[in-house]
C-alpha cells in the first residue's frame, strides 16, 4: 500500500503519480479526491484502455425532446460568454449523449469533430473514463474534473464543469450542462456560469410543462410554506433553511426527498429508514403538525447516528421556484439567466483541486436534527401521484413499441399499465387492424372487436378471453368511448347499468370477484379509431379519478401510434409477402423422376428473395433448383421472380447446370446496368443458386452452384453426407466460370436442397446446425414431408431474420422394361428395321394405338440423322407419363422448324413431327445431341 500525499507538490503531479499507481494495481490513499477515486476504480473494473480514446457514437438522437429546445437559447447566450476562447460548452443527454455543442473559436470545432467530441458520441463514464459529464451522472450533482483526473491521456489537458439539469416537477434527471477549457485558461466564473445556466434551464423545461403540472407544483410549494408557518406556532423547532428555497433544502439528497413526499401523502406516524450510500443510513420520521383546529399538516426529519448531512460546497437545487405571471421572464440568447437566490459570491467557487476548493465532495457529518419536509396530507398524496404518473408514462414510453407486431404492441399496453394504473388491463381491436387494413375512420356500436390483450388479476373472473369477438352495447362504457371519442370514466361499476346491459349475468359473477372501477379509453392514431383499451380496479381500494382517465388517455394515445405504426407495418409485409408467394411455384408439376416435398418460411422482419422450382426436363429428367436473392423487401421479392422466370426459360433450352448458371450470371450483370440510380437502388444485385438435374434412367445427379450451401444426401441405407461440391462465385460477380459435380443416387435416396436461412442462426454455431440437420436426416423410411416436418422441429426458427426454404427430394428410378434401345448403323436401309422393332416394342406396352404416330416420328428423325448427322446413332422410347422417342448423334448441328415452299422437295419432315408430337426439342450431350417427341398416352 503506497500513500500518496499533497508532500510532492504540484496538485496535478501528485494526481498523476496517484492514477500511474492505481493502474499498476498499488492501493493508493489520499492525493486525489474521494469521488475521483472512486471513479478511476470503476474505469479500472471495467477494464478501460488509458490510452485509447474511442467513444462509441449514436445517431439516433431525439433533438426535439423538451431539454434541447429549453437547452437551446442558454447555449447560444453561454457562447456569447466565450467567443475568442479555446473553451466550448455542450449539452448530453441522461445517457451522456451530447446533443449540443458551442466553441468560443469557430477553428475548434473542426479539432473537436476530429478526436470525436462532437453531438452523437456518447461521455459516460462507462465508455470513455472518469470526465465530468460522467461523473456527474454518476454522483448525480455537480463535479469538476481538472487535467490529471481524467482518465484517459486523451482528456488530461482539459479542465470541465458539469451540472446535472433535472426536471422540477419529478426530479428526474433529464442529462447535463458541461463547460471545458484548457487547463490553464479556467477561470472561477465558469462554474458559477454552470450553476446559473442548468437553474435557467431547468425553469425553461418548467415552462414547457402543462398547465396543470404548473398549477399543481404551485399549490405543493405554497402549502410547504404555508404549513412550515404553522409548524413555527405549534413550538416546533425549524431550521430557516429548511425551505425548499433555501440552502440545507438544496443539500438534502433526492432519495430523502422523496420517501418524505411519500411520507407525507400517506398521512399517519412512521418511521422508514432508507440507506444513503457510502455507509450512511438516515430515518425519516413522519409526524402531525397539531394547531389549535387540529391536524394542519405533517412533518418529516431525517435522524443520523452522528447528525445530518452537508456538503463543502453547495450543490445544484433539485426544485426551484415556480416562474409567476411577472416574474423571471424566459432565458434567452441575448438575456443571460437571472442569479439564483441565496447563491454565494463567483469568487467562493474555486476551480482547483486544492484543500480550500475542492468542489462538491462526499458528505460529512454535523450535529443536529434535519427537516426533510412539511406539507398538506391531500396535496402530499397529489404530488406522489403525479410523480409515480409521470414515472408511468416515461416507462411505457420505453416498453410500447419495441416491436412492429399489432398482437405484441397491445400486450405491451396492457402490461404496462398493471400494476401502476389498473389491477385488470384489455385491448380490444377491430379485426381489420390486425390484419393491418384501414379499420376506417369510426367504429360505431355493435362493431365486432377481437380481445387482443388481457393482463393483471382476471382468474375466476368470467372475462372475454384473448381471441373472443364480440360488440359492445351502444350503452356500454365501451361503446360511449367510441363513439365520443375520448375516455369514459365509471367510478362505481355496481351503479353502472349500461354496462351491466353488455352481459348481466356474466357481469354479476365479475363484481362478486371484487371489480368496482373502470375507464374505457379510444385507441385513435391519425384520425383512425382502432379499438379501445379498458382499464378495471379490484385491489386498490380507491376508485378512478378524472386525473386517472387523463393519465389513461395520455397512455392509450402513445400505444396507438404503435399499434397504428405496426398496423401499417403489417399491411405493407403482407403486400410484400403476397407479391412474394406469386411469384413462388403454386404447386410443383407433376413428374415420375422425384417425389417432392417443400417448405418455404418467410422472415420475420422483413420479406427476403428465396425461391426454389422443380422443372420437368425432356428424357423424363427433373430440375430442382433452391436460390437466394441478397437483401429483403419488396426489391428482392421482385428480383427473386425475375430470377425465377429466367430459369425456366433456361431450362427449356435443355442446358447444362454450369452453362445455365453462367447464363444467369450474365442476366445478374445486366440487371445491375440497367438500374436507375435512385435511393431504392443502393445495393448491387447479388444471388445464390443451386441447379440439379436428375435422370431417372441413369439415376445420376448434376449439380451446379453459384456460393449456395451444398445439398445433403440421405443414402437408402441411412447414411448422411454432404458431397464436395464446387462452390462457384455468387451470381452477379462475372469472370468466373462454374464448375459441375456429379452424384449417383440410387432410387429411394433423398437429395435435401435448402437456403442459408435455415442453419445460420446468431445463438447457434453453423457447424451445430449442420450437424441438427444431419441427426434430423438420418432416417431414410421417411417420406420426404415427414422429412420436412423433422428438420423443422429440431432447426427452429421462430424468429430468422432470413427466410428458410427447404426441398426435399426422394428419387426414383425409370424401370429397365419401359425403356428400350437400338443401335442404329449408318445406313438408310436400317430404318424400316428401326420402325419394326418399335412397333413389336409398342405392342409389348400395349401401346398399339400410338404405332403409326410413332412410326412416322421414327422415320423422320432417323432418316435425318443418317443424312445430316455422324454416328454413332442410337433410338431410345422410354415410357413414362409421355411417350418419349430420341434419336442420339454425334453431330452438335441441331435441325431448325420451317416452312417449305411448294417447289421444295424436302423440308417437311420436321413440320410433320412438330405437328404430331405433343412436344419436341433438342439437348446436347457432351458427344453430341439428343432429338426427342413425346406423345401423350391418354
Amino acid at each position: 500500500m503506497i500513500p500518496v500525499t499533497d508532500d510532492w507538490g504540484d496538485p496535478d503531479l501528485v494526481t498523476a503519480r496517484a492514477r500511474e499507481r492505481l493502474l499498476s494495481g498499488d492501493v493508493v490513499l489520499g492525493g486525489p479526491r474521494g469521488a475521483i477515486l472512486s471513479s478511476w476504480q470503476r474505469c479500472r473494473s471495467l477494464a478501460i484502455n488509458p490510452d485509447r480514446w474511442a467513444p462509441p457514437y449514436e445517431a439516433d438522437l431525439d433533438l426535439d425532446a423538451p431539454l434541447v429546445r429549453a437547452a437551446g437559447p442558454m447555449l447560444d447566450w453561454l457562447q456569447s460568454r466565450i467567443t475568442g476562447t479555446r473553451a466550448r460548452v455542450s449539452l448530453a443527454d441522461s445517457q451522456g449523449r451530447k446533443l449540443l455543442r458551442r466553441v468560443g473559436e469557430a477553428s475548434l470545432a473542426g479539432r473537436l469533430d476530429a478526436v470525436s467530441d462532437a453531438p452523437g458520441f456518447c461521455f459516460a463514464e462507462h465508455a470513455v473514463g472518469t470526465n465530468a459529464i460522467g461523473l456527474a451522472l454518476v454522483e448525480r450533482r455537480p463535479c469538476h474534473v481538472l487535467g490529471a483526473e481524467h482518465f484517459t491521456e486523451h482528456t488530461q489537458r482539459d479542465a470541465c464543469v458539469s451540472v446535472p439539469i433535472r426536471n422540477p416537477l419529478d426530479g428526474h434527471l433529464e442529462g447535463v450542462i458541461d463547460f471545458a477549457c484548457d487547463v490553464a485558461d479556467v477561470t472561477p466564473e465558469a462554474e458559477y456560469l454552470m450553476y446559473e445556466a442548468g437553474h435557467a434551464i431547468e425553469l425553461r423545461i418548467l415552462e414547457q410543462a402543462s398547465e396543470r403540472e404548473r398549477a399543481l407544483l404551485r399549490t405543493y410549494v405554497a402549502a410547504e410554506r404555508r404549513v412550515h408557518a404553522l409548524a413555527h406556532s405549534a413550538g416546533t423547532p425549524v431550521a430557516p433553511d429548511a425551505l425548499s428555497g433555501g440552502r440545507g433544502a438544496h443539500e438534502t439528497p433526492p432519495i430523502l426527498r422523496e420517501r418524505a413526499a411519500e411520507l407525507v401523502g400517506a398521512g399517519r406516524r412512521a418511521a422508514v429508514e432508507v440507506p444513503l450510500g457510502h455507509g450512511l443510513t438516515a430515518t425519516l420520521l413522519c409526524r402531525p403538525l397539531v394547531t389549535p383546529s387540529g391536524v394542519a399538516g405533517f412533518a418529516v426529519e431525517a435522524l443520523f447516528p452522528d447528525g445530518p448531512l452537508q456538503h463543502v460546497t453547495p450543490s445544484v437545487p433539485d426544485t426551484v421556484e415556480v416562474p409567476q405571471p411577472g416574474g423571471p421572464q424566459r432565458a434567452s440568447a441575448d438575456t443571460p439567466p437571472a442569479p439564483r437566490p441565496n447563491r454565494p459570491d463567483p469568487a467562493s467557487y474555486p476551480m482547483a483541486g486544492t484543500p480550500d476548493g475542492t468542489g462538491p465532495a462526499v458528505p460529512r457529518r454535523a450535529t443536529g436534527v434535519q427537516l426533510i419536509s412539511v406539507g398538506e396530507q391531500g396535496i402530499g398524496r397529489l404530488a406522489v401521484a403525479s410523480r409515480r404518473r409521470l414515472r408511468l408514462l416515461i416507462e411505457a414510453a420505453a416498453h410500447i413499441g419495441t416491436t412492429l407486431d399489432v398482437t405484441r404492441t397491445a400486450e405491451e399496453l396492457v402490461r404496462a399499465a398493471v400494476p401502476e394504473l389498473a389491477d385488470l388491463a384489455m385491448v380490444d381491436l377491430a379485426e381489420p387492424v390486425l390484419r393491418g387494413e384501414e379499420p376506417g375512420s369510426a367504429i360505431a356500436a355493435g362493431t365486432m372487436l377481437r380481445r387482443t390483450a388481457l393482463h393483471g388479476f382476471h382468474e375466476g373472473l368470467s372475462l372475454y378471453p384473448v381471441g373472443h369477438v364480440a360488440g359492445f352495447l351502444a350503452t356500454t362504457p365501451q361503446a360511449r368511448c367510441l363513439a365520443a371519442g375520448r375516455a369514459v370514466l365509471e367510478a362505481d361499476l355496481r351503479a353502472a347499468p349500461g354496462w351491466k346491459a353488455q352481459d348481466p349475468e356474466r357481469v354479476e359473477r365479475i363484481l362478486a370477484q371484487g371489480i368496482h372501477s373502470l375507464i374505457t379509453v379510444p385507441l385513435i392514431a391519425r384520425g383512425v379509431t382502432l379499438g379501445v383499451a379498458s382499464f378495471y380496479r379490484r385491489t386498490q381500494p380507491e376508485p378512478y379519478e378524472e386525473d386517472d382517465a387523463a393519465l389513461a388517455s395520455e397512455l392509450a394515445t402513445r400505444a396507438a401510434l404503435c399499434l397504428d405504426n405496426a398496423r401499417r407495418y403489417t399491411r405493407e409485409r403482407a403486400t410484400a409477402l403476397t407479391l412474394q408467394r406469386s411469384l413462388l411455384p403454386r404447386e410443383l408439376p407433376e413428374q415420375t423422376a422425384v417425389e417432392v416435398a417443400h417448405r418455404y418460411l418467410p422472415a420475420q422482419a422483413d420479406v427476403g428473395g428465396d425461391w426454389f422450382d422443380v422443372i420437368p426436363l425432356s428424357g423424363a429428367r427433373v430440375a430442382l433448383v433452391v436460390g437466394d436473392v441478397v437483401g429483403h423487401g419488396l426489391h428482392a421479392a421482385v428480383t427473386m421472380g425475375r430470377l425465377r422466370t429466367a430459369v425456366h426459360s433456361f431450362a427449356t433450352l435443355d442446358l447444362a447446370p454450369d452453362e445455365l448458371l453462367a447464363r444467369l450470371d450474365d442476366l445478374v450483370i445486366d440487371f445491375d446496368r440497367s438500374r436507375t440510380g435512385g435511393p431504392d437502388d443502393a445495393e448491387i444485385i447479388g444471388a445464390t443458386c443451386l441447379y440439379a438435374v436428375y435422370d431417372p434412367v441413369s439415376q445420376s445427379c448434376t449439380l451446379a452452384r453459384a456460393a449456395h450451401p451444398p445439398p445433403v444426401v440421405v443414402h437408402p441405407d441411412g447414411t448422411v453426407e454432404t458431397p464436395d461440391l464446387p462452390a462457384g462465385p455468387p451470381l452477379g460477380l462475372g469472370g468466373l466460370p462454374f464448375e459441375t459435380g456429379e452424384l449417383h443416387l440410387p432410387e429411394g435416396s433423398q437429395l435435401v436442397l435448402y437456403s442459408d436461412g435455415l442453419i445460420e442462426d446468431r445463438d447457434r454455431d453453423i457447424d451445430d446446425s449442420l450437424d441438427l440437420l444431419h441427426r434430423a436426416l438420418a432416417h431414410p423410411d421417411r417420406t420426404p414431408e415427414q422429412t420436412c416436418r423433422a428438420v423443422l422441429d429440431a432447426l427452429p426458427t421462430p424468429h430468422s431474420s432470413d427466410d428458410v426454404t427447404l426441398l426435399v427430394a426422394r428419387t426414383r428410378a425409370l424401370p429397365p422394361a419401359d425403356i428400350a434401345c437400338w443401335d442404329v448403323p449408318d445406313d438408310p436401309a436400317a430404318v424400316s428395321d428401326i420402325r419394326a422393332a418399335a412397333l413389336r416394342q409398342l405392342s409389348e406396352w400395349g401401346l398399339d394405338e400410338a404405332a403409326f404416330t410413332t412410326e412416322l416420328v421414327l422415320s423422320e428423325l432417323v432418316s435425318n440423322a443418317i443424312r445430316h448427322a455422324k454416328g454413332p446413332i442410337q433410338v431410345r422410347l422410354l415410357r413414362d407419363r409421355t411417350l418419349i422417342c430420341e434419336v442420339s448423334d454425334g453431330s452438335s448441328t441441331a435441325p431448325h422448324l420451317r416452312h417449305a415452299a411448294d417447289t421444295d422437295e424436302g423440308g417437311r419432315g420436321l413440320f410433320l413431327v412438330a405437328q404430331l408430337a405433343d412436344r419436341w426439342g433438342t439437348r446436347y450431350t457432351a458427344h453430341g445431341k439428343v432429338i426427342w417427341a413425346s406423345q401423350p398416352l391418354d
